[in-house]
Formats: structure tokens, sequence, C-alpha cells
């Protein structure tokens, strides 16, 4: 009899139509089957010989929240017979009521029931908890999650134990995922936690890898990306980790009219087993990341989300190093002024923050013209070594990026049909706080912010917590200058300030946007004396 292995995952959702995802144990077709009337059909296809399906729904109700269940072979198993969550629903909010938009990044699974959480309480489980105790009052809208769901390179101690035993962990890449049937793995331990699993089921959710989906900082640079390349398991790594982003993730991301006129999908889904076809895809988008594009676009009423690529689209060669190759930087900039005054609110999701605590910015940029040249060759390569070893690669390690969104922010910002906020969603650094950016003689009529929020779920050492709140005072930024002199760097295109925080703790932010409104909250999860844990504000403020 067929089963549910995954999910059910609500994934993309509009005014008529939604997509759920699903991982099965066997070949099967699959049905979603809401409470309106409104279902969709299809058969799962296979990779790895692993069985998925993406069930597109259409005939949804614009303003309703309806119940659904799902079907393999024409058997219901979902929602379980025991479950003690309220049921899955579609919710398709009328797009002149707003938006509840939450984001965090950076997920450890959480170890399972009754065991001790070594980094505190998960807030997503804590989330989850809070939903189906209100599922109308507290349910956002979409959760965006930006990066690092899965850990490579950074596995629990049940996987190292389940990967000991299929092969030599002596043998590189050791105690880290070596292939996709180890990947499938990292899937299913994150997302069969009961709390996160019913969670997405109920909630629409848009993703993006960030470096842990593969390896700690991924794509550094282009002598980083030649050393991986001259090992023996980095190719099969890569590969894995970007067949199963796509599997796992990225097709969720994409409307039912995409997914119809995507060539790769067809092909994943006629073929027998799709593994051959998937993985010559992934080594395409290896060999010619240009040729590739993970990046993506959703339209919520009037909010516009541009997710951006910030890993796999970068060009490394260090005289003419990029964060986006010069294809996805003019999507980029296509899809923030198409119709700009079809949307109030512009969400860029990426996982790298472009705003950093100022001393950050600085070495990042020193490090950048080192390693081109600018004070010779010994020079180069200690700026090679201080960028590894620091992990040097966000916006700022990217000057002509940097300046490039900054420009690319102002004038989507500036004169008629500008909308009234511009927000920048980024995770990554293991704390939260609120940047500001000002133009020197010119001020954008849009507000403008840097909104960073990570941990959802991982360690925040206390050598990270003073390096942070160090790294925003202003003692660090006299010295981020004097660094940035010795690297003959010029001035960034913007300035900012802090506005907010840091904060530190596992979090999540949401965006309440109405109108041309917006309204933030950032809340921490936190064990209470009961043994529960529950979503505490730590700060809630307007930003227009």
């Amino acid at each position: 009899m067929a089963g549910l292995r995954l999910g059910p995952l609500l994934r993309y959702t509009d005014g008529s139509s939604a997509t759920i995802w699903v991982e099965t144990n066997r070949p099967c077709a699959t049905e979603v089957r809401c409470a309106d009337g409104s279902r969709g059909t299809t058969r799962t296809f296979q990779v790895a010989g692993h069985h998925y399906a993406l069930v597109p729904v259409t005939g949804l109700t614009p303003g309703t929240a309806t119940e659904y269940e799902v079907l393999l072979d024409g058997a219901r198993v979902w929602p379980p017979p025991d479950s003690p969550f309220p049921p899955s629903v579609i919710a398709t909010p009328p797009a002149d009521e707003g938006m509840r938009i939450a984001f965090g990044s950076c997920r450890w699974a959480s170890p399972p029931a009754g065991e001790k959480d070594p980094v505190g309480p998960d807030a997503l489980d804590t989330l989850s908890a809070r939903v189906a105790a209100d599922p109308e009052g507290a349910r956002p809208d979409v959760l965006l999650l930006l990066g690092d769901q899965v850990y490579a390179d950074e596995i629990s101690d049940a996987t190292r134990h389940w990967i000991a035993g299929r092969r030599d962990l002596a043998e590189p890449p050791g105690e880290q995922i070596a292939d996709y049937e180890e990947y499938t793995r990292l899937y299913d331990e994150s997302w069969s936690d009961p709390q996160v699993r019913w969670l997405l089921s109920t909630v629409p959710s848009c993703m993006i890898f960030d470096d842990h989906d593969v390896i700690d900082d991924w794509n550094t640079s282009a002598a980083w990306l030649a050393d991986m390349r001259a090992t023996d398991w980095w190719r099969e790594r890569l590969l894995s980790g970007l067949m199963s982003y796509w599997v796992y993730q990225q097709l969720g991301n994409l409307s039912p009219d995409e997914l119809a006129a995507d060539p790769l999908y067809a092909a994943v889904r006629e073929a027998p087993d799709g593994t051959d076809v998937l993985r010559t895809f992934a080594a395409r988008a290896d060999d010619d990341p240009a040729s590739v594009r993970w990046s993506y676009r959703r339209d919520f009423g009037r909010v516009r989300l541009v997710m951006v690529d910030s890993r796999a689209a970068r060009v490394l060669q260090e005289d003419r190093r990029a964060m986006l190759d010069p294809g996805e930087a003019a999507w980029l900039r296509e899809q923030v002024m198409e119709e700009r005054d079809s949307y109030d609110h512009l969400l860029i999701g990426t996982s790298l923050p472009w705003l950093l605590p100022h001393l950050v910015h600085d070495v990042e940029a020193w490090s950048a013209a080192m390693c081109v040249g600018e004070r010779g060759a010994r020079w180069a390569r200690l700026g090679e070594r201080i960028r590894r070893g620091a992990d040097l690669e966000h916006w700022s390690a990217f000057p002509s990026s940097f300046d490039s969104l900054a420009d690319l922010i102002a004038e989507a910002g500036t004169g008629p049909g500008a909308p009234a906020t511009v927000s920048v969603l980024s995770g990554d650094v293991h704390h939260a706080y609120v940047a500001e950016p000002s133009w020197p003689g010119r001020a954008p009529d849009a507000m403008v912010a840097q909104l960073t929020c990570s941990p959802v779920h991982n360690s925040v050492p206390l050598s990270n917590r003073l390096g942070f709140r160090f790294g925003w005072s202003a003692p660090a930024r006299a010295l981020g200058r004097r660094i940035a002199r010795h690297g003959r760097c010029g001035p960034p295109a913007v300035g900012w300030r802090k506005t907010g925080g840091p904060w530190f703790g596992n979090q999540l932010m949401t965006l309440t946007l109405r109108g041309r409104s917006a309204r933030l909250r950032l809340e921490q999860a936190r064990a209470e004396r009961d043994g529960t844990t529950a979503l505490r504000t730590v700060t809630d403020r307007e930003l227009a």
C-alpha cells in the first residue's frame, strides 16, 4: 500500500490555485481533495529510487481557507487519523486585505521528542504550536525560508550513525553528506519533525538555498572552488546538493504555469527514473552557472517578492568578481522595475545580508581589494586566507555588486509609482537586526530597510555575540575605515545605520503589510516554566 514518506508541504498559492508537494514510499496516483470541492491529481515521478509528486490544485476561491486531505491510490493518508493538530488548510486571502509574511534562516533539525535540545527551542516548532492553537489568528500568509534549510556539513549523531552503516567515515567527505541518498536523509530528519511537518502542510512556503545546503562558504572565491574541484568527492556532493534542492525546494517555488512550461520538469516526470536527466541538468549548472536560474519572483497582490540566488550565480574570477552574473543581474533589474506601480511593497530575498556591521563590510571590501592584487601578490595570498578563515563572502565582498544593488534599490524606490517600502530580507549571520541606508545627496521616496533574521534553530556562540556587538560599535566603525583605507577602497554607494538590534536567539521576523503601511515584529522562541515553548516579542515597530 502506498504511504507518505514526507509531506504534504503546501508550497505555491495564489487566489485560485496551489501546489502540494509529497514524497511517497512507492509509485502511485496522488490526489489532493479539498472540502470546497477543489482538487488536483497527478502521478508520482522517480529520482534515485525515491518517489515524489507536486500536485496542482485548481478551482480555489479567493478569500477562503479550505481543509484538504491527501489520497494515494484512492486511500486517505493525510491527515493521520490520530493527528493532534487541526486539519491542514489551503488559505487564499483576498489581495486587498494585506499580507503577513514570516521569515528566517538557518535551521538545524530538532532532536526527537524527549531528547535535550542543545541549541534551545526551535522557532518553527514554536510557531507551529501557536498556529495550531489559533489557526485563523496566528497563521502567516506565507513563510520565507532564506537558506540553510538543511546542513550538509554539520550532521546529527543519528545521521552520522546511519551514514556509518553505508560507508567508511574515515574516507572523504567523512562526517558530511556524500550523495543524493544521504541528502534525502537530511530532509527526512528535518521535515518529519511533527510540528514542522504540520506547519509546512498549512502555511505556504518560499525557499532559497544558502551555503550549508551544500557546504560552508560555498563559492567563496575562484581559488576556493579550484581547491574543492581538486578533491575526489566534491563533484558528487555538489551535483547531489543541486539535484535534491531542485526536488525538495525549488519545484515548490514555481507556479503551476511555470511548471507546465518547464522542460526539465516534463523530462523528469516522463522518464521511468529521472535521475540521469536531473543529474545532467545539475552538471550543466555546475559547469555553466549562467545556464540555470534559481532565482524567482512571486507577486502577492500588491506585494512583490523577488528571491535572489546569491550563491550559485556568482562570478568568481577576481578581475570581474560579482555576486550575480550579468544575465542574473539583468533579470533582477527587470523583475524589480517591471510594472513598478503595480506593487506597494518590494521584498528582495537574499540569503546573505546586503548591509552588514560596518567593520565587517570594510574588512570584506578590503579582502576583495587584496585578492585582486591592490597591494601585490603577498597581500593577495593573505587576503585569500583571511577571506576563507573569516567567511568574508557577503555582498560587501563583491563591491561592484553591492553598489549595483544600492543603485537599483534607490531607483526602484524613487519617483512616481515608487512603492511605500523596499525591504531586503536576509539571514545567514546568526543574529537579527534592522539597518536603514541613506544615499548621499538623495533620498528615495520609499522607506528602505535591511531586515536580517537568523537563526531559526541553531547555535549562537558567545564569540558571535561579542563579535557582532562590537562590529556595530563606533570604535569598530573607525577601525573599519582604517582597514578600508589600507585596501584603497572607495566609499560604498550608500551609508547606513543600525536602527534595531543586534538580537540573538532562535527567532523569526514577521512583516505585516496592509495598503501602504508596514509593521515589523521580531519574536524569539523561549522555554516556559511549564516545559512548553512560546514566541516572545522582542521588538514590534512601524516601518511605514
